[in-house]
C-alpha cells in the first residue's frame, strides 16, 4: 500500500511505520522537523497544520493516490498540567492536524480508501464499573470533549466517500511510552496504586495495538469507533499488584488523590477515573490478541 502518517515519530507511530516499512509498503511521514528518511520505502515531509507554506501542496499531492492516511499526531495528553494555555495546545494539535489532512482528502482527484485516525478510550469520561463498548456515548469531561471534536473532523472525510476509523485506544504497554514511568517507583520499593486503585485500566500491548491498526487498515468491512484495548481490562489495584509481581517488587505505597489533584490539577481525574473499555468491535472483526492477559503481556515486555 501507498500511505500516508501523521505522528510517525511518536511512540506507536514509530513502531507502526518500522513494521509497515518491512512489509514493504510505501510511506509518506508526515514530521514537524523532517530526517533523513532510514529506508528507500519511507518519505519525510515537513508540514506545519495552522500555517501556510509550500508544504501544504506536498502534502495534497503525498494523499493524492495514496491508498490511506493514517493519522496518529497529538501532543501528549499527559505531557503537562492542563493549563489554558496546554488545552489549546492540546486542541490544535489534534483537532487542527486532522481537519488539514480532511481538507487535503477533499481536494484529492484519487481519493485514499480510509482514514485510521487516533482517539482515546477518554471518549467515554469516568464510567465507574460499566463496562464499556463503542456504542456507549461519551462523557462530559474535557477529554472526553477533546476525543469527540477530533472524531467529528476526521468523520468529515466520509462525505468524501472514505472509510473512517476511529481507534479509541486505552494505555499502551511497551517498552517506553506510559510502562517506562511507571516501572522506575517499583523499582526502588517506592510503587503503588493511585489514589482508591478502583478505578479501571483499559490497556494493550503495544504489538496488538499496530496488529489492529493492520487488520483496519485491510478490512474494507472496518469502520467507525474501534475500542483499541485488551479484551481483559483490570483496576488500577490489580495492575500495580502484577506489575510488583512480574518485578518482583512490593505494592504498598498508594498516591493519595488529594496529592494528585494538588499536584496535577484537572488532569489528575484522567488518572483517578478510568473506563472499563472492551474491543466489541475488533473482535466481531476477527481481531485475535497476542496479549489477552496482562501478566504475560508485562512479562513479554519487561522480562
Amino acid at each position: 500500500m501507498k500511505l500516508v502518517v501523521a505522528g510517525g515519530a511518536g511512540f506507536i507511530g514509530a513502531r507502526l511505520c518500522n513494521q509497515l516499512d518491512r512489509q514493504g509498503h510505501s510511506l509518506t511521514i508526515l514530521t514537524r522537523s523532517v530526517s533523513a528518511a532510514d529506508s528507500p520505502n519511507k518519505t519525510t515531509i515537513l508540514w506545519q497544520p495552522g500555517s501556510p507554506g509550500t508544504w501544504e501542496r506536498n502534502l495534497e499531492e503525498a494523499i493524492d493516490g495514496a491508498d490511506g492516511v493514517i493519522n496518529l499526531a497529538g501532543e501528549p495528553i499527559a505531557g503537562k498540567r492542563w493549563s489554558v494555555a496546554q488545552k489549546r495546545r492540546l486542541r490544535s494539535s489534534r483537532i487542527d492536524t486532522t481537519r488539514t489532512l480532511v481538507t487535503a482528502i477533499g481536494k484529492a482527484k484519487k481519493k485514499p480508501a480510509f482514514l485510521l485516525n487516533a482517539s482515546a478510550v477518554g471518549y467515554y469520561g469516568p464510567r465507574g464499573d460499566e463496562v464499556i463498548t463503542e456504542e456507549s456515548g461519551r462523557g462530559g469531561d474535557f477529554l472526553a470533549g477533546l476525543c469527540s471534536d477530533w472524531e467529528e473532523e476526521a468523520k468529515r472525510a466520509e462525505s468524501y466517500g472514505v472509510r473512517v476509523i476511529r481507534l479509541r485506544t486505552g494505555i499502551v504497554l511497551g517498552k517506553g511510552g506510559a510502562l517506562a514511568k511507571m516501572v522506575p517507583p517499583f523499582k526502588l520499593f517506592i510503587g503503588g496504586p493511585l489514589g482508591s486503585g478502583k478505578q479501571w485500566m483499559p490497556w494493550i500491548h503495544e504489538e496488538d495495538e499496530i496488529g489492529m491498526i493492520q487488520l483496519l487498515m485491510e478490512n474494507s468491512n472496518a469502520r467507525g469507533a474501534v475500542n483499541a484495548c485488551a479484551p481483559n481490562p483490570v483496576t488500577m489495584k490489580e495492575f500495580c499488584r502484577t506489575l510488583g509481581s512480574v518485578l518482583n517488587r512490593p505494592c504498598w505505597a498508594p498516591v493519595p488523590a488529594f496529592a494528585l489533584r494538588l499536584l496535577l490539577g484537572e488532569m489528575a481525574e484522567m488518572l483517578l477515573t478510568g473506563q472499563r473499555a472492551v474491543p466489541a468491535a475488533a473482535e466481531r472483526l476477527g481481531y485475535r490478541f497476542r496479549h489477552p492477559e496482562l501478566r504475560e503481556a508485562l512479562e513479554n515486555i519487561l522480562l
